[in-house]
């Protein structure tokens, strides 16, 4: 499941590089309706590198969260299988 986190944020990082493209268009033209489609194109764009971005960060929060969550199960269940069998116990 981790590696499926991480997967998922390197998506999100490949699509943060196409989404600078959308960020920094430029008009076709000097007039007025060019100029003003690309800010609004540029301000989608903005909104999408921000919104990539942050899941991007949320899904590498969330495979270090698993990281932890199984070296923690790891290392209670390696105590807890030495104190069975230090009890003379088998598992």
């Amino acid at each position: 499941m981790m590696h499926e986190w991480n997967d998922l944020a390197n998506e999100f990082q490949d699509d943060l590089s196409r989404a600078r493209v959308i960020a920094t268009t430029e008009g076709p033209g000097l007039d007025y309706a060019s100029g003003g489609n690309a800010e609004l194109i540029r301000q989608s764009g903005s909104a999408l590198t921000s919104t990539l971005y942050e899941r991007a960060v949320y899904c590498r929060a969330m495979a270090a969260k698993i990281q932890a969550a199984l070296g923690k199960y790891a290392t209670a269940e390696e105590t807890h299988s030495t104190e069975i069998n230090q009890t003379g116990g088998s598992l």
